[in-house]
């Protein structure tokens, strides 16, 4: 069966004016001409992305939505009504999200975290910002240290909410953020805690001795790129830190202390250098 909302190899079978058609086990699915590459032929097999259009036919585009069915994604709302809102997608047809699937009332110009599915009763892909019930209990795939693809979901009076590798809910602490974060926005974390309960904690950086070795291993490798010397100190601004180095000030501090006391670097009111002593 054709997997719609989802990417689909098929073969050619077929020219018209205003497309080709593709063969697949549900029948022939239209391309319309402006998606067709040149030099297509008979017999080729395409990469597309299956959906149904407003008539309710499935149709194939060479386009790429931002997510496929099954995925979470941070999209924009282009316009709204009282039965749903319609968010920009990568699509010609815009991703619905009923109104019964919105958490808060969704206004055009905002951005939101949904989850994307094929909705049964009507076989078309639709929207959820109701992000919980897609998320999975923790299990066995999950270890304290582990290195996570993170999405940002809302912020709350504890930190950030996120997702993790797609599957699971976590909590990003207000002490574990060293920088400015956005909602949508997708960033490396690791897993600092699994809790009695399934909770799961995250933080931005490793922790423990691996968290210093590999900072210090970070600034290192950048002394040698900028020629011995970083202009940065343990009174420098975090910002500056992290637009430099990508790290925490606190991390940064630990990782230039360890550097000193192996007599790797010199420490300076206002800079750190190399003492070539590798």
């Amino acid at each position: 069966m054709v997997a719609i909302g989802n990417y689909n190899e098929l073969e050619v079978v077929k020219f018209v004016d205003f497309g080709v058609y593709l063969d697949s086990e549900d029948g022939e699915i239209l391309l319309p001409i402006k998606y067709v590459p040149e030099n297509l032929e008979l017999g080729d097999k395409l990469n597309v992305f299956i959906y149904r259009d407003s008539e309710d036919r499935m149709i194939a585009t060479t386009l790429k939505p931002k997510a496929t069915v099954g995925q979470f994604a941070a999209l924009e709302v282009k316009d709204s009504s009282k039965i749903g809102a319609f968010m920009e997608w990568g699509l010609e047809k815009d991703l619905f999200v009923p109104f019964h699937n919105q958490r808060t009332p969704m206004q055009p110009g905002e951005k939101h975290v949904v989850y994307i599915y094929l909705d049964e009763s009507s076989d078309r892909i639709v929207g959820s910002a109701k992000l919980n019930k897609y998320l999975k209990p923790v299990d066995d795939e999950l270890q304290e240290g582990q290195a996570v693809k993170l999405l940002i979901t809302s912020a709350s009076e504890l930190g950030y909410n996120v997702i993790i590798n797609d599957k699971y809910a976590g909590v990003l602490y207000h002490n574990e953020v060293f920088r400015n974060l956005e909602m949508g926005e997708e960033t490396k974390g690791f897993i600092r805690k699994i809790r009695e309960d399934g909770k799961i904690d995250v933080s931005l950086q490793q922790t423990g001795f691996a968290e210093v070795q590999d900072a210090s291993q970070q600034v290192l490798d950048k002394l040698k790129t900028e020629g011995g010397t970083l202009n940065l100190s343990d009174s420098s601004d975090p910002q500056d830190i992290y637009a430099v180095l990508g790290m925490s000030k606190k991390t940064f501090k630990k990782a230039i202390g360890t550097l000193y006391r192996a007599g790797k670097v010199r420490l300076e009111p206002n800079r750190i250098t190399l003492t070539g002593e590798e």
